[in-house]
């Protein structure tokens, strides 16, 4: 079977089902993307989601529809894009494997290895150009193009939670396994 549109009920589950069903699917924006290869899932009452506290002009966005992406800027550094699965509940999209616009992220990248083009969560989001203008949009609609591929089996890790510091003990990080695209081992 070949790819194949994800429906928004997709998203409208638990975030950890939907960070390990995210694993394999292809994401693109405007034509540049590829095969998301890690995710980490925050929950409503997860202390370390940024809806724990409730809803604030910064995380608006969580509370959307589920499939809305929630871009935010991780220490005033670099942006990262999340997938709204039900209020007030995400995933972190960490790592992509690029298959498709490698020259135009290597050059928003300005590194020419595959394996660093999207490798952690602000590479991802500078190699796909994706910033705050993002914020609140759907990520079933272009830009965005997220598709999977239904009946083809894939090998999943998954492990602690990695760059946050409470509730670490939650293995709520998924990958593919063996993928060279990681932002970080598992294990």
């Amino acid at each position: 079977m070949g790819w194949q549109a994800i429906p928004q009920d997709f998203f409208n589950r638990h975030p950890v089902e939907v960070a390990r069903d995210l694993i394999g699917t292809e994401l693109m924006v405007a034509g540049v993307g590829g095969i998301v290869v890690e995710t980490e899932a925050y929950a409503e009452d997860d202390p370390a989601s940024h809806s724990f506290r409730g809803k604030t002009a910064r995380n608006a966005a969580m509370f959307g529809a589920p499939a809305t992406a929630y871009v935010y800027r991780s220490y005033g550094l670099h942006w990262c894009l999340n997938a709204v699965c039900r209020p007030g509940t995400a995933v972190l999209l960490r790592a992509m494997e690029p298959t498709a616009g490698l020259e135009v992220m290597a050059a928003r990248r300005g590194v020419n290895a595959p394996r660093l083009l999207a490798s952690g969560p602000g590479r991802l989001c500078q190699a796909l150009a994706v910033d705050a203008r993002h914020d609140g949009t759907p990520l079933l609609h272009p830009p965005f193009r997220l598709l999977s591929r239904p009946g083809t089996p894939i090998d999943i890790v998954s492990g602690h939670r990695i760059g946050i510091s409470r509730a670490t003990e939650k293995p709520w990080r998924f990958g593919l396994a063996g993928s060279p695209f990681l932002s970080r081992r598992f294990g």
